[in-house]
């Protein structure tokens, strides 16, 4: 089975613990242990026993999952290791050979490139820059057929931050419905819009929805690896049977953390520090922005603020390529930047806003001062 390479992954992982200042993270700034857990939970922690867990989660964690969604019990509930395992298990667990699949983009590429390896049709429908990102539903329309297996979303949008709205989701439903479709919905960023309004899971609002989150986004713990599957249960069992064929369990000191993360007063905790740091860092591009944009129109970006999430995606005005400016940024400067390429969108960056407000200061101020020389 041929695979393609997953570009943007790959440009992380090479790179990201070899600069100075990585500016390509799309979640926000973790807690460590220690700012996590009080003194009696760190001890019940180290006397966790290092065997296996349970295969498809531990109970109670899966119950702290499960109350996320109103419509969902237990037996709804797959935990895995990582949204990313998550994405895999559904894609492998739905599609065959031959099936189409209408793909939101720009978008995480990871369903992109594991349903075409398994001979799988992608049909992509666009969220518009020109139009604040809102989905083009005519494109979606067009690319949907009665061979379309399921309609895949990013709600709320890597990388444009943008959020879908209830008309939007309602509509999406629709013309899923009138084929049979499956919406599959990456819900990683869900927590986080920058208004307070967490707003519905598809999974609330449609009975063939499967959605996949976890903490490593919206409630910034990516190095637990503790993602999850909520849908259907007949669904759900047959992802768990596959789950046996890939890390068969997750972690489980990280399942006890998880599920102190998931407490309501602890998760809402987290959410609103989160938010806090998105605001004030968004604030802190803007002005950045501004001050490209001065004494000469010209240098002026392109870019709609994400109503969520731990990045931004900006059109810049200069004419280098994206690989090629974030390729010598990262040479010449040791600041790393997520070129557009990766999302088939040159000249656009990703920049993420969820790190401290120091880091991402000194790293707007390189990238100014490397953009000042071309």
């Amino acid at each position: 089975m041929h695979i393609e390479e997953f570009k943007l992954e790959r440009l992380q992982s090479l790179w990201e613990n070899e600069v100075e200042i990585n500016l390509t993270e799309s979640g926000i700034h973790p807690y460590t242990l220690r700012e996590l857990l009080d003194a009696d939970e760190i001890d019940e922690l180290l006397d966790v026993r290092l065997g296996y867990g349970w295969t498809n989660g531990e109970p109670t964690l899966r119950e702290a999952i499960a109350r996320l969604y109103p419509r969902a019990g237990v037996d709804n509930v797959l935990v895995t290791n990582g949204s990313a395992e998550a994405n895999f298990l559904a894609m492998w667990t739905l599609l065959e050979p031959g099936d189409e699949i209408a793909l939101m983009l720009p978008n995480y590429m990871q369903i992109w490139g594991v349903a075409r390896a398994l001979g799988v049709e992608v049909k992509p429908f666009h969220l518009c820059a020109d139009a604040a990102w809102r989905i083009d539903l005519e494109e979606l329309e067009a690319a949907v057929s009665p061979r379309t297996k399921m309609i895949v979303v990013c709600n709320p949008n890597n990388p444009t931050g943008a959020v879908l709205s209830r008309d939007e989701m309602d509509a999406i439903i629709e013309i899923a419905d009138r084929v049979g479709a499956v919406v599959y919905a990456d819900e990683v960023y869900r927590g986080v819009q920058l208004d307070g309004e967490e707003g519905p899971s598809f999974h609330d609002l449609y009975d063939r929805a499967i959605v996949a989150a976890g903490l490593s986004k919206a409630l910034a713990h990516p190095g637990l690896r503790v993602g999850w599957l909520v849908g259907p249960e007949p669904f759900i069992a047959d992802a768990w049977h596959r789950n046996d064929y890939t890390t068969i369990t997750t972690a489980l000191p990280s399942e006890y953390v998880a599920t102190r993360i998931l407490e309501p007063a602890r998760r809402q905790q987290i959410l609103d520090r989160n938010r806090r740091m998105l605001r004030e860092n968004l604030g802190l591009l803007e002005d950045w922005l501004a001050s490209q944009a001065q004494g000469d129109p010209a240098n002026a970006w392109s870019f709609t603020p994400p109503q969520a999430g731990g990045m931004a995606f900006l059109r810049y005005p200069h004419r280098i390529g994206s690989t090629e400016l974030a390729t010598r940024l990262r040479q010449e400067r040791s600041v790393l930047v997520l070129p557009g390429d990766v999302y088939g969108m040159d000249h656009y960056l990703r920049l993420g806003i969820g790190e401290q407000r120091e880091t991402l200061g000194k790293g707007l101020t390189i990238l100014g001062d490397f953009l000042a020389t071309l």
